[in-house]
């Protein structure tokens, strides 16, 4: 019979592996075990607001977690924690105005000290990238200045932010390091303007001597106002020889949504890839992985491991911290066979999904021609169409940017394709309809996927 406790440090676990840093950071490392009964799980949130938080994001992905650790359905509940609240409890206002940016006076970079240049695994993929993080951070502001990496999701960019700025601080203590996601900058840019602090943002973000910033594709979609904020802060910083590093997903050139004169910036710098890594890089990176915490996979498991997972480094390592937890929930060592019992849909073989096959599923769906969907013509349902084939272009197609989606759709200007995108994503909060049209087709376009 397992116990809640090591369902639950199991689960901790999962989450920890298979989400990003900004979703953990944003609530998932709050959470503790309350209770665990007849496949029922109450976890505990540290204040209604986490709950919600919690309860609307990423209930279902701790729920799908769960389920696959135990083998059977689970139940996930959550609760706020008494304990927990009165530890919460805010103190008295204070009557000075102040506000709270991304790096707290604790945790001044937000930092993960396990993401550091000993625990990343270079190959042929991404050598150039390690090599030039490497110097960026024994040299900050001299070797490469901006510093750009960039390349598909899951293949170490924020592990080498977060490399950079570890080694800065332990080397070379006086200077300060600042991790954000733009995300956590937009929200302390938004905050600032709303309590009118706007001096004390500038300083927060200025005062810096190397700036780390992740996935700044989601700038694209901002307002003027945040693209002059980010302008002038590198400007900044680079003008007193203060390092810059920034990732993406995708080469400033095909960041359409940038402004030309950042995207010009950052062009004068380092731009450097990663690809996905090669079998013998995936082979290392799970070894190393095993290696670090203590872990017994067998060689046979992790080509096995290696084959499947191409192109995700945090499924690979997502992959061992699950072996490991079904091996001790079941109390028997990891092998080949529980692999291949409990890692069932790992890596499946999938066909590269195309915008030829989602126009083609969008036109059917709607009864229309491709042609027409592709083409100018400024009827309502072809104009609806025409913008659910963009955001889904754009949403499952990530290296897909908005001026090649524009070429796909007889050469429109690529601000007409931001425009259609948006406007999709605007109404899916508010439009049950579409949010149905939509799921169906992802559910189609996955099922030929």
């Amino acid at each position: 019979m397992q116990s809640g406790e090591d369902i639950w440090s199991a689960l901790r676990d999962s989450l920890r592996s298979n989400a990003s840093e900004a979703v953990w950071a944003a609530g998932l490392n709050t959470l503790h075990l309350v209770d665990y009964h007849e496949d029922t799980l109450v976890i505990g949130a540290p204040n209604q607001i986490q709950l919600l938080r919690v309860q609307q994001r990423y209930l279902p992905f701790i729920t799908e977690q769960a389920a696959r650790l135990v083998g059977r359905d689970v139940v996930v509940s959550l609760t706020v924690s008494k304990e927990e609240a009165e530890l919460s409890e805010p103190e008295p206002p204070n009557t000075a105005p102040a506000i709270t940016f991304a790096a707290s006076v604790d945790r001044p970079a937000r930092l993960d000290p396990r993401m550091t240049f000993d625990s990343f695994v270079p190959g042929s993929s991404n050598r150039l990238a390690f090599a030039a993080a490497q110097s960026v951070a024994e040299t900050p502001g001299r070797a490469y200045n901006p510093l750009m990496i960039y390349g598909n999701s899951g293949l170490g960019k924020t592990h080498l932010l977060h490399a950079i700025g570890n080694y800065v601080q332990e080397n070379y203590p006086g200077r300060k390091v600042l991790y954000v996601s733009t995300e956590t900058f937009l929200n302390d840019f938004i905050r600032a303007i709303q309590t009118r602090t706007q001096l004390a943002l500038h300083e927060r973000y200025r005062e810096n001597d190397v700036l780390l910033i992740d996935d700044i594709q989601f700038m694209e979609t901002r307002g003027e106002t945040f693209h002059e904020e980010i302008f002038h802060t590198y400007n900044a910083l680079h003008g007193e020889g203060k390092q810059i590093v920034l990732t993406s997903d995708r080469s400033p050139r095909d960041l359409a949504g940038l402004q030309e004169r950042f995207r010009s910036r950052l062009l004068q710098g380092l731009v450097t890839e990663i690809d996905q890594p090669d079998l013998e890089t995936r082979i290392a990176i799970l070894r190393s992985k095993s290696e670090r915490e203590g872990i017994a996979l067998p060689n046979d498991v992790a080509e096995w491991i290696a084959h499947r997972v191409r192109d995700n480094i945090r499924e690979l390592e997502g992959s061992v911290t699950m072996l490991r937890a079904f091996a001790n929930l079941r109390q028997e060592p990891i092998s080949l066979e529980l692999a291949k019992t409990h890692l069932t849909n790992l890596g499946q073989e999938q066909v590269i999904l195309r915008p030829e096959a989602i126009l083609s599923v969008v036109s059917d769906f709607y009864g229309l021609s491709v042609d027409d969907v592709r083409g100018s013509k400024r009827l309502r349902p072809l104009v609806h169409a025409r913008h659910v084939a963009m955001y889904l272009i754009r949403d499952l197609l990530n290296n897909y940017s908005y001026p090649m989606i524009a070429r796909i759709f007889d050469g429109r200007n690529h601000t007409t394709v931001i425009s259609g995108v948006e406007k999709i994503r605007d109404q899916l909060a508010s439009n049950p309809d579409l949010l149905s049209q939509i799921n169906q087709l992802k559910k189609k376009l996955q099922g030929e996927n």
